[in-house]
């Protein structure tokens, strides 16, 4: 069984070998010891942490498979980004230069630099190990930051985003990086990549143009990129647009990937999912009745500490008003008789 429970500092040497396994692009987890060790200090301080409201808090979560104890996955959350450190995009918008006289009327895309994401929560950090990617793994991991969200809603804003990796080679060259090197910066994507991961964000603002960039300037490798994502990061971006997630114009400045958002309330996930008092079942019979709907789902207890989270058959009395679990997924739960869960379908319209 794989459960998905909050990271503790045990887990530093898997983190860091994901991180490894990452590859360039993945902003999120450089490979820098003590950035690491410092996001599993922050994470665990930010579980113990009485919220009323969205701060400086970050959810780092991981996915153990019980069988063996190895991590094979984890997952992130952020709780309003933009507080501490600027959290910069590119907005693609458009001018019009128009001349009547003339009867000449052209619209021209443009890349504005913002920082319109700010306060925001960000889901990020998604990253299952290959051996794990199989079944429903990597639904689990992303789908779980929905129904912990939705089960803690004082903690999070109501606008989600999750930055989406764009488009570089095998050996972690941007096109879209590469025009803006060569004119800006004189610094490679890797390197650029790097230190943002790491929070050193000060070059940003010292070298990136301050004014409104034409995209038709652009090199035409470079334009092409605007808003897509890299292949590997394509089967993530399909699962969040199933949710409800949609991209309103804005892009990462480093590889131009797109940003998605979605209000927590309208993903499909946190929109599905119940909070019911559990009843624990020797076994959950397939099928359903009248007033018994047996089906597979994601299932997390309602701890914030003691988070656990795991994907299994639940049997929904909706006459006794309880969802019957089965006694090995309520011990990997750590919950009892009476106690609440949330829970949602993997396969939604279930």
């Amino acid at each position: 069984m794989n459960i998905i429970r909050p990271i503790r500092q045990s887990d530093y040497a898997a983190l860091h070998a994901i991180a490894q396994e990452s590859g360039i692009g993945f902003t999120s987890l450089p490979v820098n010891e003590g950035l690491l060790r410092r996001k599993i200090e922050k994470s665990e301080a930010s579980f113990v942490d009485g919220v009323t409201e969205p701060g400086n808090q970050s959810y780092l979560f991981v996915m153990e498979d019980t069988s063996t104890g190895k991590v094979v996955g984890t997952t992130g959350i952020e709780a309003a980004v933009g507080l501490d450190d600027a959290f910069y995009h590119y907005h693609v918008g458009k001018v019009v230069h128009a001349s009547r006289e003339l009867n000449i009327h052209n619209t021209v895309d443009i890349l504005t630099f913002c920082n319109d994401y700010s306060g925001v929560t960000e889901i990020c950090t998604l990253f299952l190990r290959e051996e794990a990617r199989q079944g429903c793994n990597g639904r689990f991991l992303s789908k779980v930051r929905f129904l912990f969200m939705m089960e803690h809603r004082e903690r999070f804003a109501d606008i989600i985003i999750a930055e989406m990796r764009g488009v570089s080679d095998e050996h972690g060259r941007s096109p879209f990086w590469k025009w803006l090197e060569e004119h800006f910066f004189s610094m490679d994507f890797p390197t650029a990549d790097y230190l943002t991961g790491i929070g050193n964000k000060v070059f940003i603002a010292e070298l990136m143009p301050k004014y409104p960039i034409y995209t038709s300037l652009l090199s035409p490798e470079a334009q092409a990129v605007i808003g897509k994502v890299h292949d590997k990061t394509r089967p993530a971006l399909n699962l969040l647009e199933q949710e409800g997630f949609s991209c309103r114009g804005y892009v990462d400045i480093f590889d131009a990937g797109p940003t998605v958002e979605a209000q927590l309330q309208n993903i499909r996930t946190a929109q599905a999912s119940k909070n019911m008092p559990v009843q624990i079942s020797a076994s959950i019979d397939a099928g359903s009745t009248d007033d018994k709907q047996v089906v597979e789902c994601f299932v997390i207890n309602t701890s914030i500490t003691d988070f656990k989270a795991v994907t299994t058959s639940v049997s929904v009395d909706e006459n006794n008003g309880v969802v019957k679990i089965s006694a090995d997924a309520a011990q990997a739960l750590n919950v009892t008789d009476g106690e609440n869960v949330r829970f949602a379908p993997v396969r939604l319209g279930e």
